[in-house]
């Protein structure tokens, strides 16, 4: 049986060391440990089960390919429990996620798509239009409030009112707390999680998240009530949520819901403005690929649907290669072995936690050569199988909002590329950095609208 390197053990200062090494230089750590331990390697620390780390696509395979009922993911991530709550889909195992999965899954697809679009685009040229000439705006910024507006839209349904304004506020305010690495400690050093009062970071979370708590919670009640008297006319997935039964005829829980709720609020519009901000970078940094993707949404005319920018091959190319050069979650949550499993030669025992490394797959020269360049040509040319590319995992946990995402980065982008003429302030190469469990564009990245296009 062959094995696996293994990381020297840690334990007190070093671990902690360690974790702050991949917190503050995130990529270079997992370069690091790549070029020294190639494709598995072993983490072990004190008190805690094996951690093997892959990024080898075979492995992969195997692991997306086997029987769910040898992983328990939800038990594997319970410090995501603090931001989702106990009821969410990303922690649940067995039969109550594939039961929830199926249940969201057409909300994300088909029809639901297409009836969508329209609102995408509409919602991006209500946020885009307010963009003034010759002055400087926070990419990021921006693609945040579209992408949240988008997700509030497909959620609950609605875009405007008082208390969507202020729920799309508080979602905000919570996430910016963990934008930057130092405040993102706070996700993985749990002692760092003290309640100092409003002033201190985890103090201004627990306020902040009470306050969405109870927001949640009341239009929880409101939604039963309409339900109730037949007045209910919602088409959204908080309505198909609120109507769901089991096996048992049992609805779901107002905790279930409300776990559920903030799990799309925030998986569903997160990381999905970081990848836009991203594109947006390498579209104005490299005049080819704006120049490329211009031609190619002047070839549609001006009444095009949602299904022809959909298709659009180099738009799609380069949306594919922002996220494989820095994909937003640099890894899949980890899966714990429950029963005895083989991958690739390599026999694990229950309790051993898999992890697969995003970045380094993405950035292996077998597969990507010059994997430092944004090149779009490289999914023009080459079909990668989904255990080549993952932006969006693989295997049962595969993220159910992809289509949904990728749709959205595509109208966003046509819309505002048919719309104004852009510009970034300093066309200079940037690193991501870590915002909670993601990594994105520093928030420093601005640019500025040179002419509106009539």
């Amino acid at each position: 049986m062959k094995t696996i390197p293994t990381v020297a053990r840690s334990s007190g200062l070093l671990l902690t060391m360690r974790r702050l090494n991949a917190i503050l230089r995130p990529l270079n750590f997992m370069e690091e440990r790549r070029r020294k331990y190639g494709d598995f390697y072993q983490l072990q620390s004190k008190n805690s089960p094996p951690s093997v780390v892959t990024s080898n696509p075979q492995a992969i395979e195997d692991i997306f390919t086997a029987s769910p009922d040898c992983f328990e993911v939800g038990k594997g991530n319970t410090n995501l429990k603090f931001l989702v709550g106990d009821n969410s889909l990303l922690l649940l195992d067995g039969k109550e996620h594939k039961h929830r999965r199926r249940l969201l899954m057409p909300s994300f697809h088909g029809e639901s798509l297409q009836e969508c679009s329209q609102n995408i685009v509409n919602i991006t040229k209500k946020v885009s239009d307010r963009l003034p000439i010759n002055k400087p705006f926070k990419v990021r910024s921006i693609m945040q409030e579209i992408t949240l507006r988008v997700i509030l839209s497909v959620v609950f349904g609605i875009d405007s009112g008082a208390k969507y304004d202020r729920l799309r506020e508080l979602l905000t305010r919570l996430l910016d707390i963990f934008n930057t690495p130092l405040n993102s400690s706070l996700i993985l050093f749990t002692s760092l999680q003290k309640d100092l009062g409003a002033f201190s970071p985890w103090g201004r979370f627990l306020i902040l998240k009470e306050e969405i708590r109870y927001l949640i919670y009341k239009e929880i009640k409101e939604r039963r009530e309409l339900l109730a008297s037949g007045e209910s006319k919602h088409r959204d997935i908080f309505s198909l949520l609120l109507s769901a039964k089991d096996e048992d005829g049992e609805g779901m829980t107002d905790a279930e819901l409300h776990d559920e709720l903030l799990t799309l609020l925030f998986a569903g519009h997160e990381t999905t403005a970081s990848a836009l901000a991203w594109l947006f970078y390498w579209i104005y940094y490299l005049p080819e690929v704006r120049e490329k993707l211009l031609f190619e949404l002047d070839s549609l005319g001006k009444n095009s649907d949602y299904k022809e920018i959909n298709n659009l091959p180099y738009l799609d190319a380069a949306i594919s290669e922002t996220l494989r050069i820095f994909p937003i979650v640099t890894g899949t949550f980890a899966r714990r072995i429950v029963k005895p499993i083989s991958v690739m030669g390599y026999y694990f025992e229950p309790k051993t936690l898999l992890l697969i490394s995003i970045y380094s797959l993405h950035h292996r020269e077998d597969l990507y050569p010059n994997s430092k360049q944004f090149q779009p040509a490289r999914f023009l040319n080459k079909n990668y199988s989904p255990y080549e590319y993952i932006p969006f995992g693989g295997g049962n946990r595969r993220c159910l909002g992809a289509a949904l995402a990728l749709l959205e980065m595509k109208l966003v982008t046509a819309t505002i590329l048919s719309s104004f003429e852009l510009d970034l302030i300093k066309k200079q190469p940037i690193k991501p950095v870590r915002r909670g469990l993601t990594m994105a564009p520093p928030p420093s990245l601005t640019m500025v609208v040179k002419n509106k296009i009539q």
